[in-house]
C-alpha cells in the first residue's frame, strides 16, 4: 500500500469521526420511535386548585394534544393522562415513571409541565394529554411542541402556540394570540373586545370567524396561498391576491392573520365555528 493511499484512507475515517460527532450531540434528547411500538402502559391523575379571578392558566406539553374549556367558577381542574409506548410491555411501563408533570399553583398562577426527557429514547415513545376546565376569565398561556391545541369558551386573553400541530378555537371573547409552525389555526370568536387578534402559521390555513357587528381594524397576508373574505362587510383599503387590509363597522380591534405557505379565510363566525370544533 502506498504512503497517498494511506494518508487517503486516514483522512477519510478522520473526516467521518468528525461527522458522526455533531450527528450524535444533534441526536441527543429526541425521540427514535423505531419499530412497532405495539405495547403501550398509561396513567392518568386529576387534580385542582383555586384561581383568583383574573388569575393565569399556564399548561405546557411536549408531546400530546392539549384542550381547554372554560367554566364558572373559581377553580382549575386537570386532568393529564400519561401514555408510554413500547416495542414490548416491559418497554413501555419501564418508561411511563420517566414521564415526569411538574406543578406549581399559586392563587394566582397555575403552572402544569411536562418535563423534556434526556437521552435518546430508541424504541419507545410517550405521550401526556391534557384537558384542563379552568375558569372562563382566566389568562390562558399555553405551549406544546408535537400537538394540538383546542380552547372553548374562553374570555380571558389567550396565548397559544405550538410547533407541529393546529390551534383551534371556539366560543372565544378575549385577545388572542394563536400561532403554529406546521398546521392549521382556526378561531372562532363570540365577540371581539379591545385587544389584540393575532393568529399565524408558516405551513398550513389561517380561518377566523367574526360576528357580523365586530369593530375591526383587519390586515391578513399570506405568500404562497390566496385571501378569501366572505359574508363579512369589509371596507377595503388595499387588496391584492396576497394581502387584504380594511375595516368592518368603522374600525376597532386590531386583527392580524398570517400565513406562509396556505390561505387565509375570514368569515361569520356561524360557518368558522364548525372548523373551529371539527376534530383533526
Amino acid at each position: 500500500m502506498t504512503w497517498h493511499l494511506r494518508r487517503s484512507r486516514i483522512l477519510g475515517a478522520v473526516r467521518a469521526g468528525a461527522m458522526a460527532i455533531p450527528l450524535a450531540v444533534a441526536l441527543a434528547g429526541c425521540d427514535m420511535s423505531l419499530g412497532n411500538l405495539s405495547e403501550r402502559a398509561t396513567d392518568e391523575w386529576t387534580h385542582t386548585y383555586p384561581l383568583k379571578a383574573g388569575g393565569e392558566v399556564h399548561i405546557a406539553n411536549t408531546n400530546g394534544r392539549v384542550d381547554i374549556e372554560g367554566v364558572d367558577g373559581s377553580t382549575v381542574e386537570v386532568h393529564a393522562e400519561r401514555i408510554a409506548k413500547g416495542s414490548t410491555e416491559a418497554a413501555a411501563r419501564e418508561l411511563l415513571p420517566r414521564i415526569v408533570i411538574k406543578e406549581d399553583a399559586t392563587p394566582d398562577r397555575v403552572s402544569v409541565e411536562t418535563e423534556k426527557m434526556s437521552g435518546i429514547m430508541i424504541g419507545a415513545s410517550s405521550e401526556v394529554r391534557f384537558h384542563v376546565r379552568a375558569p372562563r376569565n382566566a389568562v390562558f398561556t399555553i405551549t406544546n411542541t408535537n400537538g394540538l391545541i383546542s380552547l372553548k369558551d374562553v374570555s380571558g386573553k389567550v396565548s397559544a402556540h405550538t410547533t407541529n400541530g393546529g390551534v383551534r378555537g371556539s366560543g372565544l371573547s378575549g385577545g388572542v394570540d394563536a400561532r403554529t409552525t406546521n398546521g392549521g389555526v382556526v378561531i372562532d370568536l363570540a365577540s371581539v373586545g379591545p385587544d389584540k387578534i393575532y393568529l399565524g402559521t408558516v405551513n398550513g390555513g389561517v380561518t377566523l370567524g367574526l360576528p357580523e357587528t365586530a369593530k375591526a381594524d383587519v390586515l391578513a397576508t399570506c405568500t404562497n396561498g390566496g385571501i378569501n373574505v366572505s359574508g363579512l362587510k369589509m371596507e377595503v383599503s388595499e387588496q391584492s391576491r396576497r394581502r387584504i387590509e380594511g375595516k368592518m363597522n368603522g374600525g376597532g380591534t386590531s386583527i392580524e392573520l398570517s400565513t406562509v405557505n396556505g390561505g387565509v379565510r375570514l368569515r361569520p363566525r356561524s360557518t368558522a365555528g364548525q372548523d373551529a370544533t371539527h376534530e383533526p
